[in-house]
Parts: C-alpha cells; structure tokens; sequence
C-alpha cells in the first residue's frame, strides 16, 4: 500500500474532497544533485494533487488524513498509460513494414497502433477506475485542527 498524508478540502454525503502536497524528493539518500525524482519534483513546485475518496466518518476542512492506494493499482495503470500505446506503436509499424516493406508506410502504421493503444488505454482506464480495488481508501485521521488547544 503506498501512503501519504493529505488535508480535507471538502467533506459532503461520505464523499471527502482531500489535497495532497508533493514534497521535493524523497530526502532518504545522499544523490541529492544527481536524483532524478528530486529534479522533476523542482521543476513543478506548488503542485497539488486533488482526490476523492469514501468516508463514513465525518471530516472537517484542514483536517489531515492518510491516503493509501494499492500498488498493483498503480503498477496497472503504470502499464496502460504508457505500455498499450507503445505497443500499439511497435506493432503497428511492424506489421504496416512487413505488408508492404518501405518506411513511410510503416511510420504510418506506427502512428496509427500509437494512437489505437492510446485509445483502448482510455478505455480500460474509464471501466477499470470504478472498481473497488482501484480507489483509494482513508487509512488514518488526524483529530480536527479545533480540537488541538495550546496552554501556557
């Protein structure tokens, strides 16, 4: 379960409306100039990630919770955005070469099994999103920010 913690935005009828931060690289090694995740994390600072997730309790605005969603979830949708489409790339060019043996039209065929992976990844993702298994679920909550009171 991959994890990370989030700040309600919204809460109506189960459904909380949460923000998640992205952080500048994973800090948990020295390769700090040479990191890949941290030069790409730089590059689009302030982004901000918004998710809907199922609630049955009760959550108040700024209130933080722990977001968790299932690798295997990830790993699949890792694989349709950018496998189907480079297979369809592949095959397409491959098969377009082999009929006809010249390069425009295979380069043709390659676009044209780019854009049929793209198109069936759009629609695996559209009847694969609403399952279960593929949604991520609240894993901890913090108390509400009103009910933390500092005493001198």
């Amino acid at each position: 379960m991959i994890k990370e913690w989030a700040t309600v935005v919204t809460w109506q009828q189960g459904i909380a409306q949460v923000r998640c931060e992205t952080r500048e690289g994973c800090s948990s090694c020295h390769a700090r100039q040479s990191c890949g995740t941290r030069l790409l994390d730089k590059m689009a600072t302030g982004t901000q990630h918004h998710l809907e997730v199922a609630s049955p309790l009760p959550l108040v605005p700024g209130q933080r919770v722990e977001v968790g969603i299932n690798e295997g979830s990830l790993l699949r949708s890792a694989f349709l955005v950018y496998m189907l489409p480079l297979l369809g790339l592949i095959g397409g060019e491959a098969i377009f070469q082999g009929m006809l043996d010249t390069d425009p039209p295979a380069a043709c065929g390659g676009v044209a099994g780019g854009v049929a992976g793209f198109l069936c990844a759009r629609y695996l993702a559209r009847h694969t999103s609403e399952t279960r298994a593929n949604q991520p679920v609240i894993l901890q909550v913090a108390l509400p920010p009103s009910s933390l009171h500092v005493q001198d």
